[in-house]
């Protein structure tokens, strides 16, 4: 992906490749070896699984509120607690375990996972006719994960807070003020990086998940009927004598498997093993028995479904225990915060969003990123979220939607995957994924009854969000194929040069082009205005690969054109960012002089008008326009040196 203009990210659409990632704080592919299974698996517990781990907070308790009608009063039949036990504790193994730590998770692009990956490796076994299926859906897929980012943090912090009711009722009329103020300091430490806290993280989340597993423990003998609901038979029994409120019950469950996309999506920073061990010997443990705990509590004290998960906790723990719980939802709701970051980034990277300002927080890692835009951003919703629910219980019903139609994009993305790239016939592929789709597709459309009450906003924001993206895309290609009418090819304008040269100047020109085969347009008004050409001159063409990474030995190319040009390809996966001197630098292996003190480097900024005759209607060209116009500058994006940039100016229209 190459870009001249400083405002606009121009993609070539034979080079586009889509990659939208529903992960949470993704990072490299690399290093696993250099640390034990138990490390990263301990990491995997504070990052991975924040989310799904601070559902039993609400989960339980909203899916039986929604079995009985929502009266919390009401007396809940025994069938109706162990029928809803044995949904979720199902669910966690169908969707979670099989689907994600099974199935998805052996689809791997160089080691990464996610939404990304399945576009990725969808795209490259469409082929480009019909890569177009797989870039829709992942922005679909992208914009849904946003409203899971908005809505996570705003849940979680919530239903953390709501516990200070059972140990004073006064505190009651300042929950929305103290999940505020919490909100407000978890999104401002945001710029400080999370790598100071991070190795908090995992013991943190270890200490979590050992104390959800000993209070279930502690209260499963209220009840031993509870282990009834290991028997699927009285899931199914549930759906028979509940048929009335059966998706309205399946809306609720879900809330018990949201988190579950970062098990894949985190597989690059942690790796496969420790990321299912993680899951398979502490995490699903401590959820089922955790969940059994809630049941028998409830089968033995029918008013305790006011708050189930709290009431675990003796009288005199209480406190701390909501403290735990609190510190555990921040760490929930800092690994969505981080996945928005990293999404944002590998949009931008593959062309679906404009340049924005990205921040890297550690030396070390560089997936830990800060972007401030869409930190603002989000906190501004989330706030408004919190104040507009005002409770745990009505977020929920905006919960579910975001969750499962990213599932349900990702089971369409595993079709064409295992069918296309792992060449499996299409019985087989059936056979594979419809069971997972019916499932997901179960669930959202139990979600859907909650559009009127809460589940239009990840709609809206996921609709808004596509129709920028897809903006953004046609766009670029219209002003691409607009501008190719007046280009001139580079072979063309060299050997004219040649015959006929115009006045030198000492030092090196790097003009950067997203076409290596036409002339920059920035050199072709230096040419006409300036009238002179420099000593060296090289058309840089900078892209975004398919792969999350690239290896050093395959980041830059040198191409010789004559004496005085040159042409380089340089190329950086879609987790990385951009940075041209540091890649020209890397030229010196081959002979190549490079001194950036000597060095200009050559953008085009366009002025872009809208147009009737553009292919889309004058509101899509205006939002087009805004969009170029709040792009980070060009020679941020590419690390470029201020001082050594030259900025050329032409008026296009789309």
């Amino acid at each position: 992906m190459g870009h001249e203009n400083p405002n606009l990210a121009t993609v070539r659409p034979e080079d586009s490749r889509l990659g939208l990632d529903a992960g949470h704080g993704q990072s490299g592919a690399h290093g696993h070896g250099k640390q034990g299974f138990a490390a990263l698996a301990l990491g995997a517990l504070g990052v991975v699984y924040g989310d799904i781990g601070t559902s039993p907070l609400y989960a339980l308790r909203e899916t039986i509120l929604a079995a009985t009608g929502g009266a919390e009063n009401a007396t809940v039949p025994p069938t109706v607690v162990i029928g809803v036990l044995s949904l979720i504790l199902w669910s966690l193994v169908v969707v979670v375990t099989l689907k994600y730590v099974v199935l998805l998770m052996r689809a791997d692009n160089n080691g990464e996972g996610g939404i990304l990956t399945l576009v990725a490796l969808a795209q490259r076994s469409l082929g480009r006719a019909r890569s177009h299926v797989a870039l829709l859906l992942g922005m679909i897929g992208a914009g849904l994960f946003y409203g899971d980012t908005v809505i996570t943090p705003a849940i979680s912090v919530l239903s953390a807070i709501e516990g200070v009711k059972l140990i004073t009722p006064a505190l009651d009329d300042y929950i929305l003020w103290i999940a505020s103020v919490i909100l407000i300091g978890l999104f401002v430490m945001q710029s400080h990086g999370t790598h100071r806290v991070a190795t908090l993280f995992g013991p943190i989340m270890l200490v979590w998940f050992l104390t959800l597993a000993g209070l279930g423990i502690y209260h499963i003998s209220d009840d031993l009927t509870v282990f009834r609901s290991i028997n699927p038979y009285y899931a199914l029994l549930f759906f028979r004598d509940h048929a009335g409120v059966a998706l309205a019950v399946l809306g609720s469950v879900c809330l018990a498997v949201t988190g579950a996309e970062a098990l894949y999506a985190d597989m690059g920073h942690f790796g496969r093993g420790p990321i299912r061990g993680a899951w398979l010997y502490v995490v699903f443990p401590a959820l089922w028995l955790n969940y059994l705990g809630q049941g028998a509590l409830i089968l033995s004290d029918p008013t305790a479904i006011d708050n189930p998960f709290y009431r675990l906790a003796p009288q005199g723990l209480l406190l701390p225990f909501v403290i735990m719980a609190t510190v555990a939802t921040i760490i929930a709701s800092q690994s969505v915060i981080t996945g928005a970051f990293s999404l944002t980034r590998q949009a931008i990277q593959l062309g679906l969003l404009p340049r924005m300002e990205i921040r890297h927080t550690s030396e070390q890692t560089s997936g830990q990123i800060y972007v401030p835009r869409v930190n603002l951003l989000l906190l501004v919703v989330v706030l408004i979220l919190v104040w507009s629910f005002r409770t745990s219980s009505s977020l929920s019903h905006a919960y579910g939607i975001s969750v499962f139609g990213t599932m349900v994009v990702s089971s369409m993305l595993a079709a064409i995957v295992i069918r296309r790239h792992w060449g499996w016939s299409p019985l087989a592929t059936g056979a594979l994924i419809l069971p997972f789709f019916l499932v997901d597709v179960s669930f959202f459309s139990a979600n859907m009854l909650k559009l009127l009450h809460g589940g239009y906003v990840p709609v809206l924001l996921a609709m808004a969000l596509t129709l920028v993206m897809w903006t953004w895309m046609r766009g670029t290609k219209i002003l691409f194929d607009k501008t190719r009418k007046t280009d001139v090819p580079l072979l063309e304008l060299v050997t004219m040069l040649s015959k006929s040269p115009p006045a030198r100047v000492k030092g090196m020109a790097v003009f950067l082009t997203s076409d290596p085969e036409t002339a920059p347009a920035s050199l072709l008004h230096n040419l006409k205005h300036n009238k002179v050409l420099h000593e060296r001159n090289v058309v840089l063409t900078v892209r975004s690969a398919d792969t999350p990474r690239v290896v050093e030995e395959e980041r830059v190319r040198l191409a010789r054109i004559t004496d005085d040009f040159w042409r380089v390809d340089m190329v950086y996966g879609y987790m990385e960012s951009p940075n041209v001197p540091k890649g020209l630098a890397m030229l010196r292996k081959q002979g190549f002089k490079f001194d950036i003190m000597s060095t200009s480097f050559f953008l085009s900024r366009r002025s872009i008008k809208a147009s009737p005759q553009s292919g889309m209607p004058i509101w899509q060209d205006n939002l087009f326009i805004g969009l170029t116009k709040s792009a980070t500058d060009a020679t941020d994006f590419f690390q470029i040196p201020t001082g050594r940039v030259v900025e050329v100016g032409t008026q296009v229209t789309v």
